[in-house]
């Protein structure tokens, strides 16, 4: 092999050991189904989505805030997904992980370009490979906008230093169309520019700090390095701006997505200090599960009012401890003060001062920000082996193990998202006293016909939470399966005294009293099922049930167009509709005209 080329060939060797390992740790996800966990939203009953890449379907990408989130671009791949594989899982979850591994591969080249680190910069690349709190991100179909706004992320910076170093307009323009680009993939990306910053102080030493001294030539030097510094920065800023520009632009737009979603609860629900308090919990919490991933769950429940005080106290004194600690060291060590405060911005957008959901951490969150704790542990553990007589030996070693140990851990977690059953287990597993988990699990375990179980879930949700409006339906549901009407009317009633605008529970409660003869009261629940919900086609088809028993032909002719309408291929909803127009004794021309695309 030519000398010349060998620095290069065994770059080339890392990254196909880092695709080797990825691969062979998260492979298994090409048998894993669907779940129940937003999937349905994205992909699995997103009539949109499963319009494929049409004029109609990609207009409303980049028009509508479904989910509670402007995503066009996420919006976008999975309709590419569906028109390659339909619904067949697999192929959204080997989307996921090539993009995964191309992430891999990018943060490998941008650290190894940038630092000129190569063994650094591939264990760094392993760490975010093969961690298992990043199994969430890969596994979970849903978290395509995860893996996907991050490959921008990634040519993002991969462009900006390639700026720094040609100053050309051209690399800084496709930075900032990659960053639009991720932004529009996921909103957690609008911290991209202060980590531009980061990387401006380490690894390409944009910023020049000057050492403190003692006597009085040392004072003057630190004075105008410390004015040059000032200098350079206020340059950097500026330089940034149309990045802060998008930053703003996206935040505006993701805020009032969320609430016109309702996806964020109202301030005075969850006071502003329990929102900080959680915020420092989580930041150590995440550290712990990084050093040690025992105890991984897809939901961790935000404990609101109960958070323990002294909790809260001892981890807003550890993290202002480190903080300080790292940038103390930053001149003599940069790479400490940019890792640390790259975990620490990067969480700032989902640690839950602006709450979204009711989680109080997820493992999703770390895919970025845990980055700036690997660059700590890449660099930082070999400059504290740097005077051992056997240090390469030794640190070859411990990182075997540790990659070997993750890849085990790793492949397990991905064995915990093959299906609902899998996953929710292991949710309970880890936390029984979760009253949404047993909800999942309950409801799970309903859809494979497994009604019993699913009804101890259910009654055991309502054990720990009396007042869960989607509790008390999912179990009415159980006893309308099972003939229970009149219990199942009392349990609806009880979710919607909690809810009253669940269109679900509405539909549900409509149906049970459609069974018990009450025509009129099941069709008022079901037009109020509509209301909340407009597009909700399975409740337009049982109120033209409920009209049509009435006599109202016509009303529910126009109810069943409503529902094909929403969901062209509902046979029952095209049956009723044949059986009502033949009882009116309308033609066919009349028909054409009655399922003609509704303005």
């Amino acid at each position: 092999m030519d000398k010349k080329s060998f620095p290069a060939n065994l770059d080339y060797f890392i990254c196909l050991l880092l695709i080797t390992a990825t691969l062979a740790v998260f492979w298994q996800v090409r048998h894993h189904d669907f779940i129940n966990l937003d999937d349905p939203v994205y992909v699995t009953q997103n009539p949109n989505v499963q319009s494929g890449l049409s004029r109609e379907s990609v207009l409303w990408a980049f028009t509508d805030s479904h989910a509670g989130f402007w995503i066009p671009l996420t919006w976008l791949s999975f309709m590419l997904d569906f028109e390659i594989y339909g619904l067949n899982s697999g192929g959204y979850h080997l989307t996921n992980l090539l993009f995964h591994i191309a992430n891999t591969l990018l943060l490998f080249f941008i650290l190894r370009r940038t630092t000129g680190a190569r063994w650094q910069s591939g264990f760094v690349a392993a760490l975010f490979a093969l961690h298992p709190l990043h199994v969430e991100s890969v596994a979970w179909i849903t978290e395509r906008k995860d893996v996907l706004s991050t490959f921008f992320w990634m040519l993002a910076i991969w462009a900006y230093s390639r700026f720094t170093t040609h100053r050309g307009l051209n690399w800084y323009l496709l930075g900032l169309v990659a960053f639009a680009m991720g932004l529009m993939a996921k909103p957690m990306l609008v911290t991209l520019p202060f980590v531009l910053l980061l990387l401006d102080y380490w690894p390409l030493g944009r910023i020049q700090l000057g050492q403190l001294g003692g006597d009085h030539d040392q004072v003057s030097q630190a004075s105008i390095d410390l004015k040059k510094a000032k200098s350079q920065s206020f340059h950097l800023v500026w330089e940034k701006l149309p990045f802060f520009a998008l930053t703003a632009a996206c935040s505006v737009v993701a805020f009032f997505s969320q609430q016109s979603a309702g996806a964020a609860p109202p301030w005075d629900s969850l006071p502003l200090n329990i929102r900080v308090a959680n915020a420092f919990i989580s930041y150590v919490r995440y550290i712990i599960k990084m050093m040690w991933p025992h105890r991984l769950s897809a939901f961790y429940p935000h404990l609101g009012l109960s958070l323990p005080v002294w909790q809260a106290v001892g981890a807003s004194l550890f993290l202002f401890l480190i903080t300080f600690l790292l940038i103390r060291v930053g001149r003599r060590h940069p790479y400490l003060p940019v890792g640390w405060l790259w975990y620490l911005g990067t969480l700032i957008p989902v640690i839950g001062l602006v709450q979204v959901g009711m989680q109080a951490m997820a493992d999703r969150f770390t895919y970025i920000p845990f980055i700036g704790l690997f660059i700590i542990i890449a660099w930082g553990v070999p400059n504290l082996l740097i005077k051992w007589r056997f240090r390469n030996f030794v640190l070859a070693t411990a990182a075997g193990i540790v990659i070997a140990a993750l890849m085990i851990c790793t492949n397990l977690q991905v064995a915990n998202w093959r299906n609902n059953i899998t996953l929710y287990k292991k949710a309970v597993e880890v936390n029984a006293n979760n009253y949404l988990v047993h909800i999942s699990l309950g409801g799970a375990l309903a859809e494979q016909g497994n009604i019993e179980e699913a009804e101890k879930h259910f009654s055991m949700a309502l054990q720990l939470n009396p007042g869960s409006a989607v509790a008390h339906n999912n179990l009415g549901n159980i006893l309308q399966q099972q003939g229970k009407l009149e219990k199942a009317v009392n349990h609806f009633y009880e979710s919607l005294q909690s809810d009253p605008n669940l269109s679900e529970t509405h539909f549900n409660l409509g149906n049970t009293l459609l069974r018990q003869g009450k025509i009129e009261e099941a069709r008022i629940h079901f037009a109020t099922a509509v209301q909340i919900k407009p597009d909700f086609a399975e409740a337009y088809n049982s109120l033209g049930v409920a009209l049509a028993r009435q006599g109202r032909l016509d009303e529910a002719i126009k109810n069943f167009s409503m529902a094909l309408q929403f969901k062209p291929n509902y046979e029952q909803a095209r049956n009723n509709l044949d059986r009502a127009i033949q009882q009116t004794g309308r033609e066919e021309a009349q028909r054409n005209t009655i399922l003609r695309p509704l303005n």
